[in-house]
Parts: structure tokens; C-alpha cells; sequence
């Protein structure tokens, strides 16, 4: 069955803000740490950020660091990105991941369908 679901994307311009959702399960919520991904067309995909279930760690890409921003409703089993200042090169889609904290994506067990997110100049 769905686990993670994500919503919130679209497009947007260049400098502007989208805020990303992933609605998980309770029992995946409530027991591994959460993560965003990205893959643009013709490459990998790359972590964006994460962090643990009680926030005692949050990681973030050095792209990220400073415009976007990981946070976590327990309440809702949902966690966010907010994405600010956003550029053309953000341009990717965008997936939603629960597993072990890391930066790795192979640390993540479960995956959400992926929101696109296109940013025009």
C-alpha cells in the first residue's frame, strides 16, 4: 500500500516559494527519520534534506542550506520543504523518503510517487 504521499508542487518563478508535503503513515511516521530528494532529468538523484523524527538533527544539501527548510507536523504524520528563493536549477522532481538519517538515498527504505517542481526564469 501508498506510504508516503507527497503534494505541493508545480510551478513557480524564479525567486519565488513552493512548499512541498509528504503525508506518511503513522506506523513509517513515527519511526524513521524523513528526507527529500530531488532528480532533474539526466541525473541522479540528489539529497535535499532530512531529519529525525524528534528534529534533533536536521541535514541539508549545500544547494538547500539557507533557501529551503525541512519540518515535521508529528501531529499529521507530515513533513515539509519550503522552498524559497528558488532557481531554474531546482527544477527536478521531487520525492519523498523515510529510513535511516543519511545523506545516501540507498539509507531510505520507503518512497513516495514524486511531485515535480519546475522553476522558470
Amino acid at each position: 500500500q501508498v506510504q508516503l504521499v507527497e503534494s505541493g508542487g508545480g510551478l513557480a518563478q524564479a525567486g519565488g516559494s513552493l512548499r512541498l508535503s509528504c503525508a506518511a503513515s503513522r506506523r513509517i511516521f513515527s519511526s524513521y527519520a524523513m528526507g527529500w530528494f530531488r532528480q532533474a532529468p539526466g541525473k541522479e538523484r540528489e539529497f535535499v534534506a532530512a531529519m529525525r523524527y524528534n528534529e534533533g538533527n536536521i541535514y541539508y544539501s549545500d544547494s538547500a542550506k539557507g533557501r529551503f527548510t525541512i519540518s515535521r507536523d508529528n501531529a499529521k504524520n507530515t513533513v515539509y520543504l519550503q522552498m524559497n528563493s528558488l532557481k531554474p536549477e531546482d527544477t527536478a522532481v521531487y520525492y519523498c523518503a523515510a529510513g535511516v538519517l543519511s545523506r545516501t538515498a540507498g539509507a531510505y527504505a520507503y518512497w513516495g510517487q514524486g511531485t515535480q517542481v519546475t522553476v522558470s526564469s
